[in-house]
C-alpha cells in the first residue's frame, strides 16, 4: 500500500505517519532525507529520533531515494519516508537539472512495484503566495508536480492540519 501524507509545518503529518507505521504490525524502517546542516535542523532531527521506537530501522539518504526504497521494501516491512520536500530541496541544491529529473523519474517508476507498505510524508507548499525568488518558485512548482504524480499513484492521500487528518483519497483514517 502506498500512502502520501501532506501538511504544512508542524501540522502533525510526521506524527500521523509514525502512528500509522507503528500500528501496521510490520517491521518499520524510517528513511530520513534531511541533511542537518545547522543547529536548528539538528534539533529537529533529534526531536524526531526521540519519538521513534528503538526497534525501528533507520536509513539516511539525501538523494537516491528510489534506490533505497527498492533495497529496503519487502512484504513484511513498512517504509516511512520523511520527507519528500527535503529530498527535493537536496536535489535542487545539486544545481543539476538532469539529476533532479532522473531521481524523480526513478522514484515515480519504483512506486508501482514496491512490496509492503510505503508511507511518504511531504510538506504542502502550494497554499500560500507565489514566492519572489526563482529558486523558491521552482521549488514550489516541483513539489506540486511531485505531489500530484505521487497522489495519482497512491491508494491513500491524507492532508493534515492542526493535527487532524483529512482523507483526500482512499480509506478514511
Amino acid at each position: 500500500m502506498l500512502e502520501l501524507i501532506l501538511g504544512g509545518a508542524r501540522s502533525g503529518k510526521s506524527r500521523l505517519a509514525e502512528r500509522l507505521a507503528s500500528e501496521s504490525g510490520l517491521e518499520v524502517v524510517y528513511i530520513a532525507t534531511s541533511q542537518p546542516l545547522d543547529g536548528e535542523m539538528n534539533a529537529r532531527v533529534a526531536q524526531h529520533r526521540a519519538r521513534r521506537p528503538e526497534s525501528w530501522g533507520l536509513v539516511e539518504e539525501a538523494v537516491q531515494l528510489a534506490r533505497v526504497l527498492r533495497e529496503q521494501a519487502s512484504e513484511q516491512r513498512c517504509l516511512l519516508v520523511d520527507c519528500l520536500t527535503l529530498w527535493l530541496t537536496n536535489l535542487l541544491m545539486l544545481d543539476d537539472d538532469t539529476r533532479l529529473q532522473a531521481e524523480r523519474d526513478a522514484l515515480l517508476a519504483s512506486l508501482a512495484d514496491l512490496p509492503g507498505r510505503i508511507i511518504l510524508v511531504s510538506n504542502e507548499t502550494g497554499l500560500g503566495v507565489v514566492p519572489l525568488g526563482e529558486l523558491t518558485r521552482r521549488y514550489v512548482d516541483e513539489a506540486g508536480w511531485l505531489h500530484q504524480a505521487i497522489a495519482e499513484r497512491s491508494q491513500r492521500v491524507v492532508f493534515t492540519v492542526a493535527g487532524l487528518p483529512m482523507t483526500l483519497k482512499g480509506e478514511a483514517l
